[in-house]
Parts: C-alpha cells; structure tokens; sequence
C-alpha cells in the first residue's frame, strides 16, 4: 500500500491528508478556534461527585466541567495526590506485559483492534489477562468536593458535552510513552518478535528511573539505546517541568499542553510504511525536517516541499474527495449509494442499490452491492471520524453464509482504521452494529456550525405551521386584551407570504381578531420568529401571550 501524508498550510488553518493508494484515508484539520485538546494536564478541582452515574465533574477552567467517570479513577490517584501535597508516594514495581499503542492518551490506537464482542474494562489486569471491576461504591470518598486532582484529556467536547478526562497521565514521545508513577514496562503488541521485545525491555529497564513506568511503541523496533535515551530524557524532563508547575499554580490551571495536530500526525504517523510527506509551507517544512532529523534521521530525505503554483490537495487528488466527506450522499463504482445521517445518539448509513436488479441475481447483486458498501462504509467513518453507535443498514439478504461474508467483510475493513472498534453481527433485519471510539469531533463539526435557521435540525417549519402559530397567539392576546393597534414583525419570506392572495391571510386576520395589525419585514428574525409590540404601550409584548 502506497501511503503518503500532504499538508496544506495557510495563515488561518492547517489541513493534513493521509492517503493510501491516492484515495484519501484520513483527514485532520488545524484552525486558531479549534485547537487539539486531547493529551493536555491540567490541574482541576472536583466540581460535583455523582454516585449515581459513576462519575464526577471536575472544573479545569473550561465553559463546561470535565466529565471522569470512576472506571478512568486509576490505581495511582494517591500518588498524585500526594504530589499536589509535597508527600513522597511508593510506586508498584515493573510488570512484564503486552501493551497497544493506544494506552498513551494522545496517542494513536494501533491498527486492527477490532472486536467482536463488546470491549472489556478499561481497569484491566493485563498479568491475569482478567478485567477488574470498575471501582466500587466504597472507593467513591476517595474524591470529594473541592478536591485538587491531575486530569488528562482524553476525548474533545461533543455538542453539550465538555471533554472527558481519566486521573492517569501519560505523556507520549516518538518510541516511547511515559506512565508517571505507574512503574510498569509495557511493549506494543504489534512488536511480535520475542527477542525483539526482551531486547528493549532490557535497554529500558536499564534506562528507567524510580518513579516512571513506560510504554515501548511500535515505532521503537530496531531502534538504538541512544534513541531510547534521548526520547526518555525528554519525557522525563517534560514531567519534572508539569510538577514544579504543580507547586506554583493555584487550580484550575493547564500544566502541560500537547503537541498541535500537526507536530502529532508527524510524531505519531510518519513511520516506515509512509513513502512520502508533501508540504506547501517552507515554515512548516522546516520545522517538520528539523524534528524528524533529530528523532528519525532515515526518515528526512522523504519530507517533500510543494513548489508548484497550483494548490498541492488539487495536485494529489485530495480536493475533490473532500467535498465527499461533507456530503450526505455517497456513490459507488457500482451505481449504488450511500446515505449517511448523523445524530447526537447516533449515526445510521443506509445501503442502496442504485438501480433494478434482475429477480433471479437480486441475491448476487445485493452480496456484490453489500460487500463495495461495506469497504466504503468503513472508509467513510475513518475519513470523517466519525465515532460513537454506527448502525449500517445492508441490502436484505436471504442465505446465512452471504450475511457473513459481509459482516467478515466489515471486521476486515476495520483492521485499517486506528480507532478501537467492537463489531456485532449482522442482524435479522440486516443491520450491522458498530461501536467505534470516538477522541474529537468529527470532520462535519469541524468545517461547519448549527444553520442559525433551522438550529441544526436540518429542516424549518412551513409557512403555514408559523402563520398558525401566529394566529394562536392573536387568539391567546384577544382573550385577555382588547388592544386594537399592534404591529407584526416577521421574517421578509413570512410577510410576502401573509400578503399573498385575493383576500391577504393579514387581512383575514384582522377581521378575525378585529385588530389593526401593522405588518413589519424583519430580516434579522429568523425564519420560525415573529414578535410582536403594543403600539399603545410601545413596547414587546410577544413572550406574555406566548403558549
């Protein structure tokens, strides 16, 4: 597989493309509003402990509380305490294990971490290979109102909801991740050599000091002690920095901030399997070369710099796919389609043919149109990161042993994508259920906000609907007053519609209500918003007589 990274910078946002064979795989965008969150400390104060939905809101200075839910309460919030209280703490000592990737938050999960059954505890014993139960009722007064505690940001803001933290900091380097008083040596699964895996646990080992824990990542095959060295000394003065910061700010504050998207996808997926990475900006190209020199010198001569005039994304093909990402359609070779709708709850993609297929191949045909549909499906919701329940609804098929090619086809797409993701099989209806991890927002919140008209809801009452709501409100105004000079504002599509006929809807009002209604064009209302003023009181009387 051809893999390559494009990077289009200008002066108000950043877009990253990762494409794999020229089709766009994934797609990261970088903007002054929206800035990365995820991997940020900061030090918080417990806003409200909630026992009856296992969580707590923690204020970290943010418009909405941070959201910890007692299964992300690890084993070491003692020792972190006892940090914000200048106590010394004792640490487990190292455990051998397998790790993945995506223990280190900010980090990317590793590839092929799909499920076919739901996905055990996050507070999993990995020398018992057992999940532990979540904590219980009783560990509950170890948070208390008011209480200072160290949270990282593990998922961005949703719509209303703030972001989600866990009491586990890890900071993530480019071989190796960092668990502050965790004091566990773990290694990527995706490292499978066994001498390979003994090798850098030993170099570790050798290296750690007390305190520390660390996650050897998949990066880290075949890579010299000196590598090793140099990145662990990193990450370990970065945490010296966050605990002397610890002593000095007053809660809630930010301890440690993140690398930006852009410094994050070259430090997390700019690996071997990438051929080349293109980027239009000599500031960013430097800045890129100069990094990947001092963590990766094999890597360097692979950074390209964009000269040419035309726009690098139309140059690669990425353009053009993009608008697929924002789109609620989606076609296939095939002549069928996809629509995808979105939801807070969820995200439902309906799978359809496209065109009439012949009685006696409908069964082929639906398998054929099923399985394009099942690999573009998966495409879609890795390129538009999209996460959460995913409900895909397949063709009907009749025999049980092209249900499962499908849902086989499914599980295999998703080896490709990096989230971790828990696929069900499909259903009697013919519904595939999919959960998938969701870390920020999705493309879609990322490159637009609500319609001011229709509030993101997609659709606006008829004119109709809104003159009868206006016509209740005469009705509701008449029973108590009996006030004849009032104005109407209106949008101006409402008030061309009150006009329209021989006898104008406005007129029949003021017969109906006999009242002498003045009739204004508000371009500033919305579409479903009215108002109305007494003309005797000179003033807005529309919310007294509103239902």
């Amino acid at each position: 597989m051809k893999k390559e990274i494009v990077i289009n910078a200008t002066a108000n946002e950043i877009r990253i493309a990762i494409t794999e064979d020229g089709r766009l795989a994934e797609f990261f965008i970088e903007t002054p509003e929206k800035e990365r969150m995820v991997g940020d400390i900061y030090v918080g104060k417990v806003a409200r402990v909630m026992p009856g939905i296992r969580a707590a809101f923690v204020d970290i200075g943010h418009k909405q509380d941070a959201f910890l839910h007692f299964s992300d309460i690890a084993d070491t919030l003692s020792s972190y305490s006892q940090l914000l209280t200048d106590e010394d703490s004792d640490l487990d000592t190292d455990e051998e294990d397998d790790a993945e990737d995506e223990v280190a938050i900010g980090a990317p999960p590793s590839a092929g971490a799909v499920q076919a059954t739901p996905p055990p505890s996050r507070l999993h014993d990995r020398r018992r290979g057992q999940a532990r139960p979540a904590p219980s009722q009783e560990t509950i007064p170890q948070l208390s109102k008011g209480q200072e505690v160290i949270v990282q940001v593990t998922k961005e803001p949703v719509a209303n909801k703030g972001v989600r933290v866990t009491t586990e900091a890890s900071l993530p380097g480019r071989f190796l991740v960092l668990l502050p008083f965790n004091g566990r040596v773990g290694v990527s699964r995706k490292i499978t050599n066994f001498r390979e895996k003994r090798r850098l646990r030993r170099i570790v080992r050798s290296l750690l000091p007390e305190r520390f824990g660390v996650i050897i990542r998949t990066v880290a095959q075949e890579q010299e002690e000196s590598a090793l060295r140099q990145d662990l000394e990193g990450l370990i003065s970065t945490w010296r920095e966050i605990e002397k910061m610890v002593k000095t700010e007053d809660a809630p504050a930010l301890l440690y901030k993140d690398m930006a998207t852009t410094s994050h996808v070259i430090r997390d997926l700019f690996t071997e399997d990438v051929q080349r990475v293109v980027v239009d900006s000599k500031r960013l190209f430097r800045e890129i070369r100069a990094y990947v020199k001092w963590v990766s010198p094999a890597l360097v001569d692979r950074i390209e710099y964009y000269k040419e005039r035309g726009p690098v994304f139309d140059a690669v093909g990425v353009e053009k796919e993009l608008s697929t990402a924002l789109s609620r359609k989606v076609w296939m070779k095939s002549g069928g389609y996809l629509i995808i709708e979105q939801t807070e709850a969820m995200v439902v993609i309906d799978v359809n043919s496209g065109r009439y297929a012949a009685q006696k191949e409908q069964e082929q045909n639906s398998l054929r149109t099923n399985l394009e549909a099942a690999r573009e499906a998966c495409r879609q919701l890795r390129l538009r990161d999209i996460g959460g329940i995913i409900v895909i609804d397949f063709i009907d098929l009749q025999e049980e042993v092209n249900k499962k090619k499908v849902y086989d086809e499914v599980r295999k797409e998703f080896r490709k994508d990096r989230a971790k993701i828990t696929v069900y099989p499909m259903t009697e209806l013919g519904l595939v259920q999919v959960t998938r991890q969701r870390v920020r927002q999705s493309i879609l919140n990322s490159f637009s906000e609500p319609c001011p008209v229709c509030g993101g809801a997609g659709m606006v009452q008829s004119k109709s609907s809104i003159v009868n709501r206006i016509e209740r409100w005469f009705r509701r105004f008449r029973s108590e007053s009996r006030e004849l000079r009032l104005t109407l504002r209106v949008h101006p599509s409402i008030a061309t519609y009150l006009g329209e006929g021989t006898i104008s809807r406005l007129n029949r009002m003021k017969i109906k209500f006999l009242a002498l209604i003045h009739l204004e064009e508000d371009p500033k209302l919305g579409l479903e918003e009215f108002r109305i003023l007494s003309r005797k009181l000179n003033k807005d009387i529309t919310d007294v007589y509103r239902g």
